[in-house]
Parts: structure tokens; sequence; C-alpha cells
């Protein structure tokens, strides 16, 4: 096209544009990327990558040559991961190959499997992920996560059926808004990504070195186009029969470590005041575990006593002497089946019109026995507890080996049953008018449910008491004694029985529709979408009624028989027997919803529409002879919001609705320049978003005491994230798929919320006259109206978060070594500052961010073979904030840890199908994942998911 017919199909664009603004809203916008017209009109980071580089290379090298010219293209700042055919991306796990983007941190469940990513120092709440353009959300939760906000699982999509994942770190106003640090869309496979008639293959089998055993897998993608080349369908499904298993050992969570308690006469409040400590008995009782530690019954245990049992301690020492308030070795496994399909239908009747229809099925069952032995080593500060001797502390206090008289454990054992499902249609179409086709017109929509329905009952039994000998030598503590903890008929008695469930359902639906006058490189844009999203989260516990009736038909007398030996080097349970024993099915379906789950999750829903408009400018000219492309434009963006959750007043429960909407205008702009033939400097500034976590703004509503002063509420009012960035950087392209690139960032976020105080009437908050109780009534009198109750809940911030970093790639082939030789790695460091009145409660924001981040993957390929290596590695960081545990200032810090995986394949080419055999290694070097409060030596939480290794084929007809 000329430059003439460019400047003026701009023109008339550009007056059809305010023309249209003028008269009234914009209905057209699409959903950005969007790759559903690749074959009849190539869209530009596909077209160019053939123009720069032409590819003569196949299988891994093939993505990571598309992944390149697709990033020199780019007007912004993105990147991407190809498969290098159907079925075949380069990672099992889609969070595993987003953790290969520079910037990119990995949120990994218990078991090491990845399951949800950050961006650039930002949480998961702040990433927008899309299927082909549209809305993703999930219901499942993780093992040990609340997941009540906007995080997405990825681990519920097979990889097998996507073909390219981009992560856009720069926006553009036809993308759709909600990730203030960046969006991330996942394209499933299309039959006219490969046309004529095809079938890949795979099956695997999987071990995990702790579950044992082996895990079956497997896939099959079928795609067909006609010989007309207007009408394609693919048709694939994905299924795992997956196990897991995590041994360890972890702290109790919530209770942390503790001091003892001591009494007056033992010469207590010597040492540091905290609370939910362990007792120690005034008198040596008069049991068989006491005369075995060599005790006489009847004596009394006050200070004198204390320091002749633990020569070389002061009384200071013993008083702050530091052990686990619930330490507890833990065994974890089970199976997490998925089973999956995908269905696409394109058709393109002509040119000038192509219609698809995506559809996305996946149903997960996961079931998973988590097994604790937990030292008793609390009891809210009564004189009931262990007896220490000998015991040796270090600099620190914390102790490193001693006796304890009177010691107890007790068995958790949590059988988590959890099924999830998730469903997702995407059709859209494309038209092009004009005789040139330089006007374009998109439309798509996008309608996902998801669901998840947990079970999770815990049960608890308490040891005989005894003597034990206590070591801790690297902050995960271990206590033996002679009693065998995995004998069933010890003596077990009961400790307690919990029935907790939960609910969740998430709905998303989208319509967009976007008018583009213009090529796909010089062109105006205008656009519209109206988005809906909805979670709702439901807590039930049945504790109340199964508890007494379980406990009544199996008594103490009869636990023996329920107990088995366990994995783990302690008892489990006999689950079926016991289940089928105490009605647990009837039980569980009639348990009542409550406010709160198993892990603080508050019961509660939000429902929000979000309708916006956009126009955009994209543009490739000359400067000086070369290319500079320009993308600018602005998004604005409208929410409305209803959240719901119970509220319990006046000893009535009911649910609450609270409303509350808001407005933002959302600006971009980014530039390419090729200032040589392979160097690409770039700049961006932008707007972005993130809405507001509906975990904080849920009712919560209620009155403090009997009076109607002071109450509690969430807070629907809250305004969102809001992120001013700026990026700056380039990269010089070396050749093939080789290149080494620079950038620089800066993110200044405002709307971060803390806890703090408004003031509103009893009606501004949603409380009834009728639900007072009589006192309230009497204090409010006759001014329901105008009585102010002072309110603590989350509010915004007057402060900013500043997240400045910057982050390098190189990717290079190595061929003059040994031909089909590279190497990828990138590295980034983050710095994180705030700023404001408020900074001091921008606090939280700063923890669980790793202030360093590395990856590396080197390959080597030939024509049958392949063999990669590939390394991620993330500093530890500071996850809690200071004096989360009795240890005055200490907060909890993850350990630093790297993981090395392997992938390795060999093509049988003079076979049938032409199958590759394959073998992949997660975690060879077999890390555990590590965390610690404030010393070496005080553990959080040590993860071992062992070693997992993948043998298989796949291939093609």
């Amino acid at each position: 096209m000329n430059r003439k017919l460019v400047k003026t199909t701009l023109s008339n664009a550009l007056g059809l544009a305010l023309l249209g603004a003028a008269s009234g809203p914009l209905w057209a916008q699409q959903a950005e990327p969007q790759n559903n017209d690749t074959q009849a009109r190539p869209a530009p980071e596909q077209r160019t990558a053939t123009e720069l580089d032409t590819i003569t290379v196949t299988g891994y090298r093939h993505s990571v040559q598309l992944s390149t010219d697709a990033k020199r293209d780019a007007t912004g700042f993105t990147d991407s991961i190809f498969a290098e055919d159907i079925g075949k991306f380069p990672d099992t796990n889609i969070a595993e190959s987003l953790s290969r983007i520079p910037g990119i941190q990995i949120n990994r469940d218990v078991n090491g499997e990845g399951m949800k990513i950050a961006i650039r120092g930002l949480g998961e709440n702040f990433t927008k992920t899309t299927i082909n353009g549209n809305t993703v959300a999930t219901a499942s939760i993780g093992l040990d996560q609340q997941n009540q906000n906007r995080e997405t699982d990825l681990t519920l999509f097979p990889t097998e059926f996507f073909n390219t994942l981009t992560v856009y770190k720069s926006p553009k106003a036809s993308l759709p808004e909600g990730g203030a640090a960046g969006l991330v869309d996942m394209r499933n496979a299309h039959a006219f990504d490969n046309p004529g008639k095809h079938l890949t293959y795979s099956l695997q089998g999987t071990h995990n070195t702790v579950s044992g055993g082996v895990a079956p897998q497997g896939s099959l993608i079928g795609s067909w186009t006609n010989d007309a080349g207007t009408f394609g369908v693919l048709a694939g499904v994905s299924s795992v029969k997956g196990k897991m298993g995590v041994k360890g050992w972890e702290d109790g969570i919530s209770d942390h470590w503790t001091t003892p308690a001591l009494t007056a006469a033992q010469g207590g409040g010597s040492g540091t005041a905290v609370s939910n400590r362990w007792g120690i008995w005034p008198v040596v009782p008069n049991n068989a575990a006491m005369i075995s530690a060599g005790l006489t019954p009847g004596q009394t245990i006050d200070k004198n006593w204390l320091l002749a049992h633990n020569p070389g301690l002061s009384i200071a020492q013993i008083d702050d002497a530091l052990i686990p308030a619930l330490g507890r070795p833990l065994y974890m496994s089970g199976d997490r089946d998925r089973d999956s399909f995908l269905g696409s239908a394109e058709w393109r009747p002509s040119d000038s019109v192509h219609v698809w229809v995506d559809t996305l099925y996946t149903k997960a069952h996961r079931a998973v026995n988590r097994l604790d032995l937990d030292l008793l080593g609390r009891n809210f500060g009564s004189p009931t507890g262990m007896i220490p001797l000998d015991m040796k502390v270090d600099g620190n206090g914390v102790v490193t080996d001693a006796t304890f008289a009177g010691a107890q454990v007790f068995l958790q054992a949590r059988p988590y049953t959890e099924d999830v499902d998730y469903w997702q249609v995407n059709p859209g179409a494309t038209f092009w008018f004009g005789d040139e086709g330089n006007i374009k017109l998109d439309v798509n929509a996008g309608v996902s449910r998801s669901w998840l329905r947990r079970v999770m009952p815990t049960i608890m039994v308490n040891s005989p008491y005894f003597t034990g000998k206590y070591a801790n030598h690297n902050g995960f503590p271990v206590i033996t004694s002679d009693l065998d903890f995995n004998d069933p008929g010890l003596g077990w008695t009961w400790n307690d029985l919990r029935l907790q469930n939960e609910k969740r359902l998430t709905k998303t639906s989208n319509l967009r529709a976007d008018l583009q006058f213009g090529d796909d490189r010089n062109n105006v844009r205008v656009g519209v979408s109206t988005d809906s999203n909805l979670r709702r989260i439901q807590a039930f516990d049945g504790q109340a009624a199964w508890k007494p009736y379980a406990q009544g038909q199996v008594t103490n007398a009869d636990l023996a028989k329920y107990l088995i030996s366990g994995p783990g080097g302690f008892i489990g349970v006999d689950y079926a027997a016991f289940f089928k024993a105490t009605d647990f099915a009837k039980y569980s379906a009639a348990a009542p919803e409550v406010n709160a789950g198993n892990l603080s999750q508050s019961t509660g829903s939000f429902d929000e529409t979000n309708k916006a408009a956009y126009a955009e400018f994209n543009m490739a000219s000359d400067v000086w002879g070369r290319e500079l492309r320009i993308n600018a434009g602005v998004r604005y963006a409208s929410t409305d919001q209803t959240i719901s959750g119970p509220v319990t007043l006046g000893g009535m429960r009911q649910w609450q609705d609270l409303k509350s909407d808001y407005s933002e205008w959302l600006p971009s702009f980014s530039a390419a320049w090729d200032v040589a033939d392979n160097v690409v400097l770039r700049m961006s500034g932008s707007k972005t978003m993130s809405r507001p976590n509906p975990g904080a703004m849920l009712p919560a509503t209620t009155l403090s005491g009997s009076g109607v002063d002071t109450g509690r509420q969430g807070n629907p009012k809250l305004n969102p994230y809001i992120s001013t960035n700026f990026d700056l950087g380039g990269e010089w392209y070396t050749g093939e798929e080789g290149f080494v690139g620079l950038t620089f960032f800066n993110k200044r976020v405002e709307g971060y919320t803390f806890e703090g105080t408004t003031r509103k009437t009893l009606a501004e908050m949603g409380i009834p006259y009728d639900s007072l109780s009589d006192g309230q009534k009497a204090q409010v009198g006759g001014n329901y109206d105008t009585l102010l109750v002072t309110v603590s809940q989350q509010v915004n911030a007057d402060a900013a978060l500043n997240v400045r970093g910057w982050e390098t790639i190189w990717v290079q082939p190595l061929n003059f070594v040994f031909d089909g030789l590279g190497f990828m790695a990138n590295y980034t460091k983050l710095n994180l500052s705030t700023a404001g009145r408020d900074a001091h409660a921008l606090t939280g924001s700063l923890y669980g961010v790793s202030p360093k981040m590395w990856n590396t993957t080197a390959y080597w390929e030939n024509d049958v073979a392949m063999l990669r290596l590939s390394y991620n590695w993330a500093q530890g960081s500071i996850q809690s904030a200071p004096s989360t545990s009795s240890i005055l200032g200490a907060q909890e810090y993850g350990k630093d840890r790297g993981q090395l995986d392997l992938s390795a394949s060999y093509t049988l080419k003079n076979l049938p199908t032409s199958p590759q055999v394959t073998l992949s290694v997660s975690n060879l070097q077999n890390k555990p994942m590590v965390r610690y409060f404030g010393y070496d030596n005080v553990g959080y939480s040590y993860y071992d998911p062992g070693r997992t290794i993948t043998f298989g084929i796949r291939g093609s007809f």
C-alpha cells in the first residue's frame, strides 16, 4: 500500500472516530491479542517474523525463534512462548513456562507445582489472565491457599491445548483492563494453525519419589480442514491421573513458636511476656511418664527446682526458651486427576469473513491425605504442660536439646476431597470491508463457569504422656521416645473432630466489538466491551452436630479399630471405616453455612459489571530511514459492584448487600524504533488498574460488645489500585533466535489499603433498627438516622508503592560450538519502596517479593534428538510483618531456592508417525521449599515435594 493511501485512510478513520464519539457510545471493541484471523490476514508478528529471519529450524529451537521474532516486531514490551507444534508445548505446566520470562515470579503450592504467577513485584491479584482475549476466573483453591480474590489457578489448563502464551508488560488501549502488573493471554490451538488432516497423540507415565507408583497421563488432538480452505475443526482430549507426595515439617502455621509461662514461684516475669505459652506443672504429677523420667511425684517445681534440673541456664533463659507451639512432621499423598476437552471450529467462506467458536472444559478431582503429628507445645498459659530437663539453648534463646517429661503428641488427619469444574465458550467473527479490506470489524464473546466442592474433615487423637528427647539442630525439631507413634494400639484418646466444607462458584461473560480503519500496521481502532465477573464463596461447618455423634459411636476404647500404621512413620486413619461408623456423609451434607472457612476465607460474593470504550492509533513510519512503530490510545473503564456476605446482628444471621461504582481513564503509549539493522529501542508509558480485593470489601458487619459506639465492616467503596508505569529498553538481535535485551521499568502504585476508621450511621452500615438488641435500641433512642458509629475497615492509603527495577535477557545459539546448541538466560532485579503520609500502612505490600530472580536454559537438538536443562532461581523474601511469632521483631522469610528441570526426547523417524520418546525430570536436585522465623534454626515450614520423572511417547499422523 502506498503512503498517500495510508494517510488518506487514517485521516478518514480519525474523522469517523471523532464523529462517532460526538454522536454517542462506540459499540465496537476487540479483545487483544486476537490471532483468530492469522490465515486469512497474517498477524503482524507472524508476517514480520518471516520477513526478519527465515525459520529453517524445527523443534524447540523453532519455538525460541518464534518468540524472538514476535518480540522483535512488537511495539510495546511483550514476551511470548510458542509451542513448536500442536500438542508440543515446551513445558508440562503453564506457570512453569511463564517463569522462564523475565520479571515473572512463580507461586508454588506445597507440592512444588507452579500454580500462580506475579509480574514485576506485584502480587497475583495484579495479573489479568485471558484465554483468546476472554477473562479467566477459576474456583479452585490449592492445598494451602485462600484464593478469595482474583487469582487464577493455571494448573487447570493442559499445556497440550495451547500454542502461544503472551505476557503484555506494557498495555494497549485495546487490551482488557484489570491487570496493573500485566496481562497474560493464552491462545489455544486451531485447525488452521496447520491446515490439512492431523492427529497428535501422547502417552506418559509419571513417578514421584515421595508418593511412589506410576501415574498415567495422555492426550489426543485431531484437526481437519477441507480442501477449499473454508472450514476446519480441531478437537482434543487430555487426561492426567496424577499422584502427589510431600514430606516435611510445619510449625502450626498460626501458632508459631512459643516460650514457657512460668508461675510466680517458678520465676515468671523475668523473661519476655508473650501469649499462647506453654505452662509447667507446679508439682510433679504422679504418673508413669514422670516416674520414667526419674522424677519424684509430689515435688514442688519452683525456681530452684528448674535451675537444678536445667544446669547452666538462668531462670530468664528458661522463661525465654523457644520451642514450636505445634511443631509437627508432615506427610501428604494423594491423587490429582484432571480430564479436559478442547473443541474449535472455524468457517472462512471468503477472504472477507472468518467465524469461529472455541470450547474448553476441564474437570479436576483432588483427593489428598494430610497427616501431621503435633508436639503439644502450648496450653494457653495453664500449668499443665511438659517439664523441661537438661535444657540447652543457643544465643538466640532457641532450645537445641532437652528432655521433656510429660510430653504429648497428637495426630491431625485431614483428608481433602475436592472437585473442580471449568468450562469456557468463546465465539467470534471477523469481517473485512472495502475494496482492499482496510476496514475490519471484530466481534468476540465469551462465557465461563467454574465450580469447586471441597470436603475437609479433621480427626485428632492424643498419644499417652511420655518422656521424650527433643533436638533442634537445623530449625526443624524432632522428638523421640520409647513409644511407637506408628502403633494404632498405643493408647490413643480423643482430642477433637472438625468438619469444614466449602463451595465456590465463578462466572464470567464478556462481549467485545472492535472496528479498525487501516491495515494491521497503520490504523485507527475504536471499540467497546462489557464484562461481568462473579465469585461466590460459601463455608460450611458441621462440627457441632458430627463431633458428639461420632465420639459417641467411636469411644476412646474403640479408637484403635479405626487407626492404621501410616506412611510417614506415625499413625493414620482408616477413613472408609471411620466415616461409615460415624455417618459422615449424612453430617457432611447437612453442614450449615458459616461466616468463615478453615483457611479464614470469608463467606460472601462479589458481582461486578465492567464496561469500557477505547480509541487506539497504530502507525509504522520511517524516521531517518529507520522504521518507527507507535501505539497510542486511551481506554475508559467503569465498574459497578455488588458485594454480598452474611452478617450476624442481634443473634440473627442474614446476607447483606453493599454497592459501589467507579470509573477510570487509562491512557497508554508505546514506541519502538529500529535504530539499526538489528537494534530496537523501546519506550512505554501508561496507566493501568486492578480492581480492589473482594476479601477487603465483604460486609462482615459487627457491632463491638453490647453498644453501638464502635463496629467493624468491609468497605465496598474502596478505590481500585492505579499504577503509573514507565518502561525504557531495547534489544540487539544477533542472528537466528539470538538477541540481548535490557529493560528498565518503574511503577507507582496507588490504592493500597490498610485498617483505618470511618464514621457512619447505622443506616449507612445497613444495620436495621429491628436487628438491635434492647440495650442497643435504648442507647440509640430516637437518633437512628444521625447517630455515628466509629467503624474499623479497610481504607485506601494516602501513599504509593514504588516498584523500580531492571531485567535483562540473552538468547544465544552456539552453532559454532556444536550445531543445534544454544542457551537462554534472564535476570531481574527489583527495588520496592513506599512514599506518602500513610507509607507505614503499605509495608504488607513489600512481603513475598523476591528482590532477585534469574533463570537459564541450555538446549541442544538435531534432527532426531533434543536435550534441555532449565534452572530457575529466586532469592528468599520476607513473608510477614515483624513480631508475628513469640520472637520479638521476628519475621517469616523464605530461603533462596533454585530448581533444575530436565527435558529430553529422541525421534524414531523410521517408524510410522515418527514417534518421539520423551523424558522429563522436575526438581532434578530434589530441592525443598523452606521458610524460617527470625533465625535459621526457627523453622516455619519445610516441604519436600520430591523429584518427578515423566517418561513417554508422542507422535503425529
